[in-house]
Parts: C-alpha cells; structure tokens; sequence
C-alpha cells in the first residue's frame, strides 16, 4: 500500500488531491503524501519529499510567510504587552524577556506552519510562473 493521495478529475478536468493543504500546512507536511516533513534544519524545504520522492524544488513561498507572521505576532505581541504590563503591573525587565521569547518561539513556529500552508496552497491549485507563451495560447 502507498501513501499517495487518491486523485479524482472535478468539471474542468484538473486533478482533485484527498490531501488537504491546511491539514498539510498545520502539520507542516508534504503536500502530496501528508506523511514526510517539508521542512529540515529548521525552515529550509526539502528539495523532493523524503517519503514520497515529490519534486518541491518549485515551492516558492515568496515573503508572503514572513509577512504575515509580522503582521500577526506583533498584533498578538502588543496585546500581551498591553495586558501584562497594565493589568499585572510586571516589571519592564520580565515583560522584555516574557514577550522576546513568545516573539522568538511564536515566530519560529508560526513561520513553518504558513510557509508550510503557502506551499501546500501553491501545490493544491497547480500554481507556477506564467510565461509569455501561455498568455498567446490563451488569445
């Protein structure tokens, strides 16, 4: 038995994968098999998944990970700042070192979960660079 994901064609004739891409971001999976990790070190992409040997080479992210992550763990960290310090009166040497390290875990982890799902996401829908080639087929 493999662990390779049923596909099924929908109405416009495009492969269906069983493999969620948020189950496979969350867990941080490949997002063919869900069964290998995407990630080694702690943020590099595997060039073909371990498991299954499918070709990541072409999973591009971009910056779209790291700002996302800036934009929520700096909401979260500002509240958590505002309510330690306000609400518990915490000294401003404990809410430093409280807050940079829920900074540095949560950045940590949230980076390989949405990096994870923007991959599995670019997999799910087929998407690559266009060309100039594909647009004149078009028309």
């Amino acid at each position: 038995m493999t662990n390779e994901p049923v596909l099924e064609t929908n109405e416009t004739d495009r492969p269906r994968r069983s493999v969620s891409p948020y189950k496979a971001g969350i867990k941080s999976v490949c997002p063919h098999c869900a069964a290998a990790p995407l990630f080694h070190n702690i943020l590099e992409v595997y060039e073909t998944c371990p498991g299954c040997g499918f070709d990541l080479s072409a999973a591009d992210p971009g910056d779209g990970a790291q700002v996302f992550v800036i934009l929520v763990l700096g909401g979260l960290c500002a509240v958590l700042g505002f309510v330690l310090y306000g609400l518990l009166d915490m000294p401003i040497w404990a809410l430093a070192l409280t807050l940079g390290v829920f900074a540095l875990i949560g950045s940590v982890w949230m980076l390989r979960v949405f990096k994870a799902t923007l991959i599995a996401l670019q997999f799910h829908h087929d998407a690559r660079q266009g060309s100039v080639d594909e647009q004149k087929a078009k028309s």
